[in-house]
């Protein structure tokens, strides 16, 4: 089965616009950063009543310059569907967080300023060395030295959290790597490597971190899962497989994000509709 075939037999006759949407460039705002002190002045902020910071569209040109007070950088690129995504998991400043799939960084750093003045800890964990670096770097540069210090790195495979960090978290963010057809779409190289069978081996690496996510949330914990994937297989049919095989859980629907669209178990933004994504989020909370 070819690429499109597959998605055609997904999305029908959505599949092009959706395609057409893959290939333009992707919206962005820019974050500012709550550790610093600049100001910034806009004429379009992107709205999203979750987050108590400012993020605005008019990104400038160039890379971010550093507040002269703070030493730190000013603002972070993003894509506005990862902003909504670490909202989803509303952290508050006591709290115990594990981001498990954390590079490159930007919705760690949205779970930090949450953590700001209180007593809480965040382990940002990234498989990936090279990710990892770069991780550590985003987090040096944005990060103040009081926060910085309740924040730790780590490269473990998610699945080892269950078993040294059994209910230990108040909240997970679980963005697990996915299909990402947006990259695969333009790179020719990666296109042409592609197979259905890799969505469903993603799938099931999926499904192994949020179970043992699952096992590391305290109860009455929240857990968000999100991908970057248009695969039906890595979203809701992840979530329907936990039903299927697990207990001691809920979805939490909360409310559905403007211009974001529902789904079975979550909601999602679609780059043909939005500008946004694609992303995909579920809320769940240990009972």
């Amino acid at each position: 089965m070819s690429f499109d075939q597959f998605y055609i037999e997904q999305y029908q006759d959505r599949w092009a616009s959706l395609r057409e949407a893959l290939l333009r460039s992707e919206r962005q705002i820019a974050r500012v950063n709550q550790f610093q002190n600049s100001m910034f002045i806009s004429q379009e902020h992107y709205d999203c009543p979750a987050y108590s910071g400012t993020a605005f569209f008019d990104v400038p040109a160039g890379a971010p310059t550093r507040d002269e007070l703070s030493g730190l950088l000013q603002y972070y690129v993003m894509d506005p569907a990862s902003l909504e995504v670490a909202c989803a998991l509303s952290v508050e400043s006591h709290h115990d967080v594990l981001d498990m799939c954390a590079a490159p960084g930007g919705k760690t750093l949205i779970l930090a300023e949450a953590l700001k003045g209180g007593t809480g800890h965040l382990i940002a964990n990234e498989v990936s060395e090279a990710r990892r670096d770069r991780l550590m770097k985003v987090i040096q540069q944005y990060v103040d030295r009081e926060t910085r210090d309740r924040i730790r790195v780590s490269g473990k495979d998610g699945g080892i959290f269950a078993k040294s960090h059994p209910e230990a978290f108040d909240r997970i963010l679980i963005d697990a790597p996915c299909s990402g057809e947006r990259h695969l779409l333009q790179s020719p190289k990666d296109l042409k490597a592609w197979s259905p069978q890799r969505s469903a081996k993603l799938a099931q690496r999926q499904y192994a971190l949020l179970t043992a996510g699952l096992i590391c949330l305290k109860s009455l914990g929240r857990l968000v899962y999100s991908t970057c994937a248009l695969s039906k297989l890595e979203n809701d049919q992840v979530i329907e497989k936990l039903f299927q095989k697990k207990e001691g859980f809920k979805v939490v629907e909360i409310p559905l994000v403007k211009a974001a669209e529902r789904t079975k178990y979550g909601q999602m933004l679609m780059p043909d509709n939005s500008g946004y994504g694609p992303l995909y989020w579920c809320v769940i909370e240990k009972v």
